[in-house]
């Protein structure tokens, strides 16, 4: 009898969209699997913001949890909120090939006051790092935090009187609720590791490790983990406004990053360029070097905030 792999998600319909991505990718490649719907903490508390919440794994420890009690073989999460140190017992087992990185901003009537970086406006987001770097390009701008899935977030939009929120591209276009009044933001960083799905099962499980290898996609998983070891290496996390980008052109992986204050008023960023041979430290380098170019001190006033 073929072994059916129990397949973790929460229950946004992004969450599942990506849980039956993983379900259809192993599908093709002769393994069979079902869905089993866990809730987090991440979606039953809607009103507090994420960064006051201890974020780090918010949305992943009752998969987590769910995975190390055997009631799951498998979970997926979006990359981005998966802590850079896996609780021990799991372990990653596939990343698949990346969408959008961008963030996009979804407007409620107009974008001429985007072109004034004078003007007033209230916008919402639940992101520290989103709002540090539209702070930083607008500092005149009030944000107003706001939670919920997707569908909520752009449903809140619509009942406020905010001028526009900010959202990750890919988690809207997945589940094709991209409205046609949105604009990316092509100068805003992302998170380290947005836009990309993370798989992963227990460490000693041998059969669900080899089926989820078939299906990793090997670029993606190489620029994620130059990010996230960025990200590491700043001792960063959701509560801080932590962004990185690596990109694999013509055999170069092309490197961002960046560090603000939470105000956004601090700003410190750097760029690299490596061959792909030579690249496998590059998101610990990154941060030494952006540390010691002015980042040290934001970090230190991000620590110093929160105690």
């Amino acid at each position: 009898m073929q072994k059916i792999i129990r397949i973790g998600t929460r229950e946004s319909q992004l969450a599942v969209w990506q849980a039956n991505e993983v379900k259809s990718l192993l599908s093709k490649k002769g393994f069979a699997a079902e869905l089993i719907y866990i809730k987090s903490e991440g979606d039953i508390d809607l009103h507090t913001p994420l960064y006051e919440m201890g974020v780090q794994g918010v949305f992943t420890r009752s998969l987590d949890l769910a995975l190390l009690n055997n009631r799951i073989d498998i979970a997926v999460h979006s990359m981005k909120d998966v802590p850079t140190i896996l609780p021990e017992g799991i372990v990653q087992s596939a990343i698949l090939e990346r969408g959008s990185y961008k963030d996009i901003f979804v407007y409620k009537h107009h974008t001429d006051f985007l072109h004034d970086f004078n003007s007033p406006a209230l916008i919402a987001t639940s992101s520290i790092r989103r709002k540090s770097q539209w702070l930083n390009r607008y500092p005149n701008h009030l944000i107003e935090n706001i939670r919920g899935n997707v569908n909520t977030r752009l449903k809140k939009l619509q009942e406020q009187n905010w001028q526009g929120a900010i959202f990750a591209a890919a988690g809207l276009e997945r589940i094709q609720v991209r409205p046609e009044n949105s604009i990316d933001l092509d100068w805003m960083l992302p998170a380290p590791a947005q836009g990309a799905i993370m798989v992963v099962c227990r460490k000693n499980d041998g059969f669900c490790l080899d089926a989820c290898a078939t299906i990793n996609h090997a670029d993606t998983a190489i620029c994620t983990k130059i990010e996230r070891d960025f990200l590491r290496a700043l001792l960063g996390g959701c509560s801080t406004p932590i962004s990185a980008l690596a990109k694999i052109e013509n055999g170069f992986i092309k490197f961002e990053g960046n560090i603000l204050s939470l105000d956004g008023k601090e700003k410190a960023s750097i760029e690299i360029a490596l061959t792909l041979t030579d690249s496998d430290e590059l998101g610990k380098t990154a941060a030494l070097q952006i540390l010691d170019n002015g980042g040290r001190s934001i970090a230190e006033k991000i620590k110093n905030t929160a105690k």
